[in-house]
């Protein structure tokens, strides 16, 4: 999905059509997707922030999106972030990014026999059962793509509904979201909307062992657990849920999505979702408050994503830095906003607390070789501790 050099209306670019662009929205391409849902790959509106940067480990394999008027619905929005792994991981986060959306926003307009049900319980469980099916039927079909290498390649993804007050999260991997409260003296607080499915959380991890994965830290990573198959030292994913990763769907790995919910109040004021280049180095508290004073909201996801990078040289100096990707959804007009107070007055990198306590960043996959389709016979890894059996 390139970049555009004229917009004008009806121009086709990639999968979608330009729409023309706003004032509001100069330097940044507005897409037409499903129902007339205007979509952005970047940028921003009155609403949103966007903003990816590549590290310095090859391209960027991180994605997002941002889809205005979701389904034909003027106040429904859905964002998304996609962090690719493996050797072709961009090309299946991409390719998530750009189909996901719209399977969504096609089973969104099928009714269901829960729709006329004003009790909130049902109105979310039948939206649990028809995104749960997207993302299975969107796991189905990155498997059929041909073109896109997914068999020890794969993306995690972090999704947000707005409609009115209610959110719906739907969460796969270790990507995140964080939610944005004012506390009683105007600080910014922070709700973690999400929960990191990592290989050792105890329901994640007792899940993979019962299909024979293994769940295993390497002897110079002692605190990050990885999914190994069971009788080869490959490819030690770090996540347990994800698109792809099809070497590892018959030992635990799924596509299942965690789905949440959360009503929103007058408190809350903007959500982050961002990939974990970001809460690697940076702790939800910290990303809250450097959107809050972002200044303009324009700004604030890049503001974000120049803060993170920079924590990144001061605790990993000998680490390859991550590629970053943040969305920010602001809930109300920047002029319903009051003014936020800061906690971290003389934040800098220095400051910055973070999320990983290891000499050395960690890798989302670590043994990878692919030779005309065939997968090699990995080397020997030394491993370190194996979880046998786990306590709920």
């Amino acid at each position: 999905m390139g970049a555009c050099c004229s917009c004008h209306r009806g121009a086709p670019i990639g999968r979608f059509d330009v729409e023309e662009e706003r004032r509001f929205e100069e330097g940044s391409v507005v897409l037409r997707g499903d129902a007339g849902a205007r979509v952005r790959l970047e940028g921003s509106s009155k609403y949103v922030s966007m903003y990816t940067q590549q590290g310095r480990k090859g391209v960027n394999q991180d994605a997002m999106t941002v889809w205005e008027r979701f389904s034909g619905e003027r106040d429904l929005f859905f964002c998304g972030v996609f962090d690719g792994h493996g050797p072709s991981g961009h090309k299946v986060s991409h390719y998530v990014r750009d189909f996901l959306p719209a399977k969504i926003s096609q089973l969104y307009r099928e009714p269901t026999a829960s729709d006329d049900d004003e009790d909130p319980n049902s109105l979310f469980l039948s939206w649990k059962a028809r995104l749960t099916k997207c993302f299975h039927d969107m796991d189905d079909q990155l498997e059929k793509e041909s073109s896109v290498e997914s068999y020890c390649s794969g993306t995690t993804s972090v999704c947000v509904l707005k409609k009115g007050e209610h959110l719906i999260i739907s969460n796969l991997g270790d990507s995140r979201a964080v939610l944005c409260k004012r506390g009683d003296s105007n600080e910014a607080v922070a709700e973690q909307l999400t929960v990191d499915l990592k290989p050792n959380v105890p329901s994640e991890a007792k899940r993979i062992i019962s299909c024979q994965g293994r769940v295993q830290a390497m002897e110079e990573e002692q605190n990050v657990y990885r999914i190994w198959m069971p009788d080869e030292d490959c490819p030690g994913l770090a996540m347990a849920r994800a698109f792809g990763d099809f070497c590892l769907k018959d030992y635990g790995l799924i596509s299942t999505p965690v789905v949440s919910y959360r009503k929103l109040t007058e408190r809350d004021d903007f959500a982050v979702l961002a990939t974990d280049g970001i809460w690697d180095v940076l702790s939800n508290e910290e990303v809250v408050e450097i959107v809050a004073l972002a200044g303009e909201r324009s700004i604030a996801a890049q503001s974000l994503v120049e803060k993170a990078v920079q924590a990144w040289r001061y605790k990993y100096p000998r680490s390859k830095i991550d590629d970053c990707a943040v969305v920010c959804l602001f809930f109300k007009l920047a002029t319903q906003v009051v003014q936020y107070k800061s906690r971290y007055s003389d934040m800098d990198s220095h400051s910055c607390v973070g999320s990983v306590n290891s000499v050395d960043a960690l890798e989302t996959v670590v043994n990878v070789n692919l030779d005309e389709e065939k997968v090699r016979r990995p080397r020997k890894r030394r491993l370190g501790k194996r979880l046998e059996s786990v306590q709920e």
